[in-house]
């Protein structure tokens, strides 16, 4: 089986319970096809860079799957069937990394930012 990563974009008028049931309910889709869910992480609310369907923000979910590109496929088609889901990414990678997303990972680039802004007034 391959390894597969799905980004997958729902409507901003979803409650957080609605779109975690989603995330649920396609990751059900996948193992009733052979496949299965290695993690799943909910990213929250995110403001978009451009109106989709008229709105500004979405629930943004991660997937990171073993499954047969038919269940893939079908999960896919699902997806794009269901009118709460507005977009969806699916990428094939060699290897799942290891830990949290890098969304998912605190940042502290605020530090990192004037180390760099005293460097260039030097």
């Amino acid at each position: 089986m391959a390894l597969y990563e799905h980004v997958m974009i729902a409507r901003q008028d979803l409650s957080n319970a609605q779109a975690e049931g989603l995330v649920e309910h396609f990751s059900t889709v996948l193992k009733d096809n052979g496949g299965t869910v290695v993690e799943s992480e909910y990213w929250g609310v995110k403001t978009m860079a451009y109106k989709i369907n008229k709105n500004r923000k979405g629930h943004y979910a991660f997937l990171r799957t073993d499954a047969p590109s038919a269940a893939v496929q079908e999960m896919e088609r699902l997806m794009r069937l269901h009118d709460d889901v507005m977009r969806v990414l699916t990428i094939k990678v060699d290897a799942h990394e290891e830990g949290p997303s890098v969304q998912m990972q605190k940042r502290d680039e605020r530090g990192d930012r004037g180390d760099r802004r005293e460097r260039r007034d030097r």
